[in-house]
């Protein structure tokens, strides 16, 4: 029996153009694509072993030309739109008390800051759940094992009492493996509002 739903953020709750703002980071500071080693620093500002500061300065050390501001525009530059209709979803899945709802995202300080000054109801979205991770807080990430071993342990759950939903095939292959109940996401033709209308085999002892 399910008894906790474990959401990802990005592409699940709220709008991502990852495209769109690789192809406008990679313009703006004119390169083909991004190198190893710069993915390793988003990464492990992602994961919270970098501050923000370091992050900026270390990326300003290889694009002198830039700016603080041109390069924290590209970087929320994927942060879109958040519908209401998915904060009413939310809403009303916490008012049947029937599952411990859980957050886990990757995420970091520069994107969470934005979406708080931009996101009028983020308190009230953040109320909506239970236990509420972001990898830059608990400095670990997904696809790792640990950061889902660590939501586990500390809610008391086992992996098969719990549904993990994401869009990112690399954290659902991580998850399933574990035996969590998985749904991956295709954000340009589901929504998690369909969570219960097109996807109830997920509830389904077997």
């Amino acid at each position: 029996m399910i008894k906790a739903i474990i959401f990802d953020f990005g592409n699940v709750f709220i709008n991502l153009d990852i495209e769109g703002a690789l192809v406008k980071s990679c313009k703006s500071l004119g390169i083909d694509s991004f190198p190893r080693e710069l993915m390793d620093i988003n990464q492990s500002y992602e994961q919270g072993l970098i501050s923000t500061q370091e992050f900026l300065i270390r990326y300003l050390e290889k694009f002198p030309e830039t700016t603080n501001k041109e390069l924290i525009e590209n970087w929320n530059f994927m942060l879109k739109d958040f519908p209401s209709y998915r904060l009413d979803f939310l809403k009303a899945l916490k008012s049947t008390a029937r599952y411990k709802l859980i957050l886990l995202s990757n995420t970091n300080e520069l994107h969470i800051n934005w979406i708080i000054e931009n996101l009028s109801f983020y308190a009230d979205f953040k109320n909506c759940f239970d236990a509420f991770y972001l990898s830059h807080e608990i400095q670990l990430r997904k696809p790792n094992r640990d950061i889902f071993d660590f939501v586990l342990n500390e809610n008391n759950l086992a992996a098969h009492e719990c549904l993990f939903i994401d869009d990112n095939r690399d954290n659902i292959k991580t998850a399933s493996g574990l035996g969590l109940k998985t749904w991956h996401i295709n954000p340009d033709t589901e929504d998690i509002v369909d969570l219960f209308k097109n996807k109830t085999h997920l509830f389904i002892s077997t």
